[in-house]
């Protein structure tokens, strides 16, 4: 059966009439009523009540209808895979993610991005202000929260977990406790600067911390706890080559710390399934076969 022709009988669905379809399709009205009415024929069933007035679906055409639609969409997209893997990447690729994860996660790819698709143009923006993916058009972004809602195409990246990290030398901090007592590297945020949370085997503990430093960035913050000014909370994926170089150790190993919540992760967000760039895809491989479940670009 002719993929053009089941397309227009879905047009015609969406659209109510054929003159509306037509007009959709930039084709005549007469080319559409040919199309649905070969369809029907082939199929042995009357898809569409047709008056003067109105055009309606009959029951068995929204039954087919309600079928066909994920099939046609299915094949849509199989079609831009196929076409995605025979052209080669080109243009400009514009990625967006926080300053800190940037640096750390992204900066490292920028070479793998070169050797595998040597015919982008690499457009890294990097911020920790709100970015409008649409109005920016921005191909790709990386955002970090437990959850994300809205309009666009969401898929997790991998999940992400907090540590209490310092400068090796922090060897008498020994329980969650012990931080009352002791000046901590506070990031400048309300909900992470005053209460630190703990968990383990289902006991949940907060710790009020104070300091004289508070930070705004958590690069400042990972610097001044390598230069042993104190404990800081930190992400895994910021300081995970710290820790396999010894320049930063994780004072609480058994227990699961955050500021927040427990459950967070990092986000994949793009505008659209459907007809995605090349460019886009090849974003896409490239960021889940390197970060994807909390696998890290090399040391650096």
């Amino acid at each position: 059966m002719d993929l053009d022709a089941l397309k227009t009988v879905l047009t015609v669905s969406q659209r109510g009439s054929f003159a509306a379809a037509a007009r959709q399709l930039d084709m005549d009205p007469s080319s559409v009523s040919r199309a649905v009415a070969g369809v029907e024929d082939d199929l042995g069933i009357r898809l569409f009540h047709r008056s003067t007035r109105r055009l309606s679906l009959t029951e068995e055409g929204r039954i087919y209808v309600l079928r066909l639609a994920p099939l046609v969409e299915g094949l849509d997209e199989a079609a831009e895979q196929a076409k995605a893997q025979s052209v080669e990447p080109e243009g400009v690729l514009r990625i967006t993610a926080s300053n800190a994860y940037g640096y750390e996660r992204l900066v490292p790819l920028i070479k793998v991005f070169q050797d595998t698709h040597p015919k982008l143009v690499l457009d890294l923006i990097l911020t920790d202000d709100p970015v409008d993916l649409i109005a920016e058009g921005i191909d790709v972004a990386i955002r970090l929260a437990p959850s994300v809602s809205g309009d666009l195409i969401c898929a997790r990246l991998h999940g992400t977990r907090y540590m209490v990290c310092s400068a090796p030398g922090q060897e008498s901090v020994t329980t969650p406790e012990d931080l009352r007592s002791m000046p901590c590297l506070r990031q400048n945020l309300p909900e992470f600067r005053d209460a630190w949370r703990f968990r383990q085997a289902g006991d949940e503990l907060t710790v009020p911390v104070t300091g004289p430093v508070l930070l705004s960035s958590p690069l400042a913050l990972r610097h001044a706890a390598r230069q042993g000014l104190g404990p800081a909370l930190l992400p895994d994926w910021l300081v995970a080559n710290d820790l396999r170089r010894g320049r930063l150790m994780n004072l609480f190993p058994d227990w699961q710390v955050t500021a927040t919540t427990f459950d967070t992760a990092a986000w994949l967000l793009y505008p659209s399934r459907r007809h995605l760039p090349a460019r886009t895809r090849a974003a896409i491989t490239v960021l889940r076969q390197a970060l994807g479940r909390g696998g890290f670009p090399a040391p650096h």
